[in-house]
């Protein structure tokens, strides 16, 4: 059947639809309607070379005929149609992140490239965001289009189509495996002809089989991703950070112009159920004692930076910690982009927003992070959060904490000494007396334990005040992060302890009966399987109300 055919085939048939001019095409069809154009057949996964297959129903798995390739593991992400298999290179010393698809008959390719010709005329998405009425309205309409057509499918041959027609239109196209694979963090293409490279939760950054061969399809899946997130990037603006649909980060470039070997994009996932206490306690981020000081410092609202270098796991302790805040008190956070993702009710996110026309239109209509903080005081927070300071906003950020506002950001810095240097010069620019409004910093890093990367709290460090003589920070390590044993170590003595025992009118012995309470609650959650983070609010909402009540509940569990 050649294409001249088909089109003749395909027109009569949509006479009503073709009524809709090609402006109003979703951006998903647009993308399509360009790779039919550039390929015959659709973009396939590369399997690697020397590789047999056995027959499953829908999708096949490859044999690995390599003696020096071992077989990990196998996941699947949407079973029965794809699966992802990590395998070690014994001879390299690395491990490999492959993708698994159906296979397609070239009678499917053909039936495949058919009806998605068909279905970019006549398709339309964009009326809805839910994910079920796309795939159900992608599904009515490609019966419609098989009914017509007069085409007859074996049922294993449709349910492979339909896998592909629901990827690239409904989906993230080549890369929807990564999208939906719980254990991807971050997902990066470099360049043309370079392999898609994945930061792992268990096994780092590893290579992926997955490749952009041409420079046109890189180009327009770059413009796609963008408009996906409602943005535009082009020549005239190549650099983009956006927020996808489902809250993932995107940064991209486009073309050679900012990037000399094409086209890239780099996606940081966004956690629907963000990582909880529980789940830091889990991977020994820090250990509970610490969970425990952190719980008792965010409750009696000590201001605090979460340091680190890059993806060491700042704003994923941070969002973690933020989860002990009291279910009544006024929250206001301000973010380029969405990251932070809480259960509270009284909560207000504010998003940057940048000038129409792209950056060069920051003049008109564009909102940054100094506007957002200095509306955000006006909304009389309680408890205020900054993604990230690294301007001018860091002045009113700690302008908030002196004046009385427990305030949370995160910070690129691998000690207190990187920490102050940078928040004291350019282009941050704070006068030391200043700093004093801060009361912890909590430095994370991501290192090596045994043979695999993770993240470690690395220390807790209080800001005591400031020597009049010297003008030094005067500083008291809490917790500290021991390498040699992998283990965490408390210094003896606490200011913030001492706080909250003047607060409260404790006694030595009250202040620390408090401590080991929320230490058997939070060992409690890891015992039961708390892994979702509205519980752990609700628990930790019930504490404040009826401590009494909770910690009988605890006890009687913990003795069973």
């Amino acid at each position: 059947m050649d294409e001249a055919m088909r089109q003749e085939e395909i027109e009569p048939l949509f006479e009503d639809e073709n009524k809709v001019k090609k402006e109003k095409l979703s951006v998903a069809s647009r993308y399509m309607s360009f790779l039919v154009k550039v390929r015959s057949k659709p973009m396939r996964v590369r399997l690697p070379s020397g590789t047999t297959t056995e027959a499953s129903a829908i999708t096949e798995i490859p044999k690995i005929s390599d003696p020096n390739i071992e077989e990990v593991e196998v996941t699947p992400i949407e079973e029965p149609y794809s699966f992802v298999r990590i395998k070690y290179d014994t001879v390299a010393g690395e491990y490999l992140y492959e993708v698994i698809e159906p296979m397609l008959t070239e009678d499917e390719h053909n039936v495949l490239d058919l009806l998605k010709s068909s279905l970019i005329i006549s398709l339309n998405l964009a009326e809805t965001n839910d994910l079920e009425q796309k795939r159900d309205i992608l599904n009515k309409a490609t019966e419609r289009v098989l009914s017509k057509l007069n085409v007859n499918l074996n049922p294993i041959s449709k349910e492979r189509i339909l896998y592909f027609l629901r990827r690239d239109f409904t989906g993230y196209g080549v890369i929807n495996v990564m999208m939906f694979d719980p254990s991807i963090e971050d997902a990066s293409c470099d360049g043309v002809g370079i392999p898609l490279y994945i930061y792992h939760r268990k096994y780092g950054s590893i290579k992926s089989n997955i490749t952009f061969d041409d420079e046109q399809e890189l180009d327009a899946y770059v413009v796609w991703l963008a408009q996906k997130c409602g943005k535009h990037i082009s020549v005239a603006n190549p650099l983009l950070d956006a927020t996808i649909p489902d809250g993932s980060r995107l940064n991209a470039t486009l073309g050679k112009h900012v990037t000399k070997r094409g086209s890239s994009f780099t996606i940081r996932r966004f956690k629907d159920n963000p990582f909880t206490p529980v789940d830091l306690l889990k991977f020994k981020t820090m250990s509970t004692e610490m969970m425990s000081y952190l719980w008792i410092s965010v409750e009696f609202g000590s201001s605090m930076l979460v340091c680190g270098g890059t993806a060491s796991g700042k704003t994923t302790t941070l969002n973690a910690i933020l989860l002990f805040i009291p279910p009544q008190m006024k929250i206001v956070s301000i973010e380029d982009t969405r990251e932070l993702n809480l259960p509270h009710e009284n909560w207000i996110p504010g998003l940057t927003r940048e000038g129409f026309g792209g950056k060069s239109g920051a003049l008109s209509g564009s909102i940054n992070m100094f506007d957002l903080l200095t509306a955000a005081l006006r909304q009389r927070p309680q408890y205020l959060m900054v993604g990230e300071v690294r301007g001018k906003e860091a002045y009113v950020v700690f302008q908030a904490m002196a004046t009385g506002h427990i305030s949370y950001s995160t910070f690129h810095a691998e000690d207190v000494q990187a920490m102050v240097h940078r928040l004291e010069n350019e282009p941050i620019d704070l006068p030391r007396a200043l700093l004093t409004a801060l009361n912890l910093v909590l430095l994370q890093g991501q290192v090596k334990v045994g043979t695999k990367m993770t993240r470690r709290v690395k220390g807790l460090t209080e800001i005591v005040g400031m020597d009049p003589e010297t003008g030094e920070l005067i500083t008291n390590s809490v917790f500290t992060w021991n390498p040699a044993d992998d283990s965490f170590t408390y210094s003896g003595h606490s200011y913030t302890y001492e706080k909250v025992r003047a607060v409260r009118n404790w006694s030595p012995r009250e202040m620390e009966r408090e401590v080991r309470r929320r230490i058997e609650i939070l060992e409690y959650m890891k015992k039961i399987g708390v892994n979702n983070y509205r519980q752990v609010a609700k628990i930790v909402s019930a504490y404040y109300k009826d401590p009494e009540k909770v910690m009988k509940e605890v006890k009687e569990k913990m003795a069973d």
